[in-house]
């Protein structure tokens, strides 16, 4: 064999070689595709079906199934009345479905919770098989603290379709609030005898090394300058050693 030859088929061997790795490559590709497409199963409508026919559905699928919450509605108890994701949307095998129950048709009237604690309130509403929604405070003057002044739903209302009833509560009239002034540079003493003039209370203070700072001067301070405080304010500073 010639050394034109040889060299001749060295090219047509690379170029084989090349092909062949080539075609391995894009079959791999392929496959990989075709695997993380597997991976993905399309999410069946599950509402109005009963949960313990729901959940092994979604166990063939390998998707979890996960209850978000309970509400009163016409489906019967246990019934799925919302999905998530919806019906027909492609989901990863592994996810999870999550879920809202049927409690059935509402067979309990809202019971009469204003004026009352929160504490009475919460017994309450166990007793009517109910639970306590979201809770929110609001000061409001002449008030009695932690004391039920709103609810929804209302009372008495019969057609609720949640078994969460949520709370404003009252907590007296608003503590007598200050602006934070700017202490850099003034001394822990003259700090201490205006917060105390005020009614204010440091919570901590920190020694630190500060540099060029007259020992005992406050360096920092939280809240900042402007900041509303009160008598429940949480007051820090940093104090030059």
């Amino acid at each position: 064999m010639t050394f034109g030859d040889r060299l001749r088929w060295m090219f047509r061997m690379a170029l084989l070689l090349f092909i062949l790795a080539s075609v391995a490559f894009l079959s791999a590709l392929t496959a990989m595709r075709f695997a993380i497409r597997g991976r993905e199963v399309v999410m069946p409508d599950l509402v109005g079906m009963p949960a313990s026919q729901a959940q092994p559905m979604l166990d063939v699928l390998r998707v979890g199934f996960k209850v978000e919450d309970r509400i009163y509605s016409q489906w019967p108890v246990d019934a799925i009345v919302r999905q998530s994701p919806l019906p027909n949307m492609n989901v990863k095998v592994g996810q999870d479905a999550h879920v809202v129950l049927s409690l059935g048709p509402q067979k309990v009237t809202i019971p009469e919770l204003e004026e009352k604690s929160v504490r009475a309130a919460q017994v309450e509403l166990l007793r009517s098989g109910m639970q306590v929604g979201e809770v929110s405070d609001v000061y409001l003057p002449g008030s009695d603290p932690d004391t039920v002044t709103q609810q929804y739903p209302a009372a008495n209302t019969a057609d609720a379709t949640t078994s969460r009833v949520d709370f404003l509560v009252a907590q007296g009239s608003r503590p007598l609030g200050y602006v934070m002034p700017d202490f850099s540079g003034a001394s822990l003493g003259d700090v201490v005898a205006r917060l105390s003039a005020a009614g204010l209370k440091i919570a901590k203070f920190t020694p630190i090394s500060a540099p060029g700072a007259p020992h005992g001067t406050v360096v920092e301070q939280n809240p900042p300058r402007g900041e509303r405080v009160d008598p429940n304010s949480k007051i820090e500073f940093q104090v030059a050693e």
